[in-house]
């Protein structure tokens, strides 16, 4: 599985077109793309910042819909009045809880690895790490994508609600300091958003 991920350091007062531009247009259209599989969107309501995902079934499939998409990305841009910076991701782990649950709110951290040591950190966040996260207070979900050509990695652990967002800020900052230091990964950047569409529909995988 693959995605690609669009960031816009935005206007506050652009969000909410951009949300329903994002769920009532872009979704609509998505739909007919060949190897889409779904869509998520995070946004942070007081800094304008929006970070749309699509998923799809191979890279393939995302590459060809580039073109196709870049109205979309531009019309978000527009009404964010920022233009996206695009990423292309392999999907390497997803971890779901019980279907049941509804993800609201997320904490993303992006990291750099080391050369040679990205599959070494990918097997220490699923066999070390994940295990933990998934004991955070509301935990709904688990993902993380790795970015081989520039050895970057992203993880996003979603939380039912704010509050159990907040309440797994001290373990979860426990977690990541350990796994920063067994894989000897830099981060990047660390930041919690709300889930305003929680639609990606990737597989497990583990």
């Amino acid at each position: 599985m693959f995605a690609r991920t669009s960031t816009f350091h935005g206007d506050p007062s652009g969000i909410s077109g951009a949300f329903n531009f994002v769920r009532d247009e872009v979704m609509p259209a998505l739909a007919d793309v060949p190897g889409w599989v779904g869509l998520s969107m995070m946004i942070d309501r007081p800094t304008g910042e929006c970070i749309t995902t699509t998923s799809w079934n191979d890279v393939d499939a995302m590459r060809a819909s580039s073109d196709r998409l870049t109205k979309f990305r531009d019309r978000v841009g527009g009404i964010l009045n920022a233009p996206p910076a695009v990423q292309e991701w392999q999907v390497a782990v997803m971890r779901r809880a019980d279907p049941a649950h509804t993800d609201r709110w997320c904490r993303v951290t992006w990291l750099k690895a080391a050369d040679g040591n990205l599959d070494r950190g990918v097997e220490i966040y699923r066999t070390g790490l994940l295990p933990r996260i998934e004991q955070l207070p509301g935990f709904c979900s688990a993902s993380l994508m790795v970015d081989r050509a520039r050895g970057r990695v992203c993880s996003t652990a979603s939380f039912k609600t704010l509050e159990s967002l907040q309440l797994s800020r001290e373990e979860a900052l426990m977690i990541r300091e350990a796994g920063i230091r067994e894989a000897d990964v830099d981060i990047m950047d660390a930041a919690e958003y709300e889930l305003a569409i929680a639609h990606l529909r990737v597989p497990e995988l583990a």
